[in-house]
């Protein structure tokens, strides 16, 4: 006589062979969740042996755990084993004022009421909403942080840009762009420029250098010794640099740099690309006309758009020099500051090379011009 079984038996966990493929990639994979190794070596526990306590004993989980996951799999197969979205607490702030925050932030402050302030910080849109919303009872400037972080809003960064207003930029932009492309044949092409008001500032104490966990420090106090201005070309071709360092930047002093030019290259045509400052033009005086009947017609002048200076690649020159010589520099006299200057284009000559300079606005135009 066969025994009475005692209790009900339990359900059995039935694998394809897919699902158990898939269940044991994910027992044996490395980069996979520990939830998701344990979830699947509980059901491939239950495959070979239906009892939850023998599959809890062979995973080392708890038998509630066991019977958890066996229902889930066999109410919905393989997507009962991922996590359930979970409600969670129910938000203390509407969603209609996170979107506000994020509105206030992108208007001027004054529009809302919140005089003498032109940007917004977190702390003056905290107080705005809890203004205009008093019965949120708290709102912190971290809460304002945290909803414009998330929708990238930071009213406080500042970014410049500039609109050339000249009703031939592209006209300019591509016959300079054309010069940079190949040069004319038997010719030269220099861009030309002034950087002036470099201060020689000195300071009354030395300079500290920087060291672990510790920046290099300066004295907030300086010393004025004057100012020197330069006039530089710079050769897009070659990156050779020729520059003219003097305590002034007038029409005399462009005049005797560009002469010294025409000596440097006594032969063959010469394509000056500059800005539109007054002294780059004949003024009354008709002095770039009288310049180019000495030199037989040799020079011809580019002009880049008005408000377009940074066509010049000369510009690209000048911000290295400011950032390796300049800003950090200390000068106890202007003598000091111009031969640092000068020892720098030296330098620069000595392994010099051109930029991989680019305009992507009219690229077929200028490829055209050069052709």
């Amino acid at each position: 006589m066969n025994p009475r079984p005692r209790g009900i038996a339990p359900r059995a966990v039935l694998l394809s062979a897919d699902e158990r493929q898939e269940l044991e990639r994910r027992a044996a994979g490395r980069t996979v969740a520990l939830q998701a190794v344990v979830r699947a070596r509980v059901l491939l526990a239950l495959a070979d042996d239906p009892s939850p306590s023998a599959a809890a004993r062979r995973v080392r989980v708890d038998v509630k755990t066991v019977r958890r996951w066996r229902e889930r799999f066999l109410a919905v197969g393989l997507a009962g084993l991922d996590d359930r979205v979970r409600p969670g607490r129910p938000p203390r702030i509407p969603a209609e004022v996170r979107y506000e925050v994020i509105s206030l932030a992108c208007a001027q402050p004054e529009e809302f009421g919140v005089l003498f302030r032109d940007v917004w910080t977190c702390e003056s849109l905290a107080r705005c909403i809890l203004d205009r919303h008093p019965e949120l009872g708290t709102f912190d400037a971290s809460t304002a942080w945290r909803y414009l972080h998330a929708a990238a809003v930071r009213p406080h960064h500042e970014e410049m840009w500039l609109h050339s207003p000249d009703p031939a930029f592209r006209a300019k932009v591509t016959e300079v762009c054309a010069l940079y492309a190949k040069a004319p044949s038997n010719s030269v092409v220099l861009c030309v420029d002034e950087k002036t008001g470099m201060q020689a500032l000195g300071r009354p104490f030395p300079v500290r250098p920087a060291g672990p966990h510790r920046a290099r420090r300066k004295d907030c106090d300086y010393i004025r010794h004057g100012t020197r201005a330069l006039i530089a070309a710079f050769n897009p071709h070659t990156g050779e640099v020729f520059g003219h360092i003097g305590a002034t930047r007038k029409a005399d002093d462009l005049m005797a740099f560009m002469e010294e030019l025409a000596q440097r290259h006594p032969a063959g045509d010469v394509h000056i690309v500059w800005d539109n400052l007054n002294i780059h033009h004949d003024g009354p005086s008709g002095r770039w006309t009288a310049f180019m009947e000495r030199h037989g017609g040799r020079f011809h002048f580019h002009h880049t758009p008005i408000h377009a200076s940074w066509v010049n690649q000369v510009e690209s020159w000048f911000a290295i020099l400011q950032k390796r010589i300049l800003r950090h520099g200390v000068f106890d006299s202007v003598e000091a500051l111009a031969e640092r200057v000068a020892g720098f284009i030296e330098h620069w000559n000595s392994s010099r090379h051109p930029f991989r300079w680019k305009f992507k606005g009219y690229p077929l135009e200028a490829r055209e011009s050069a052709a």
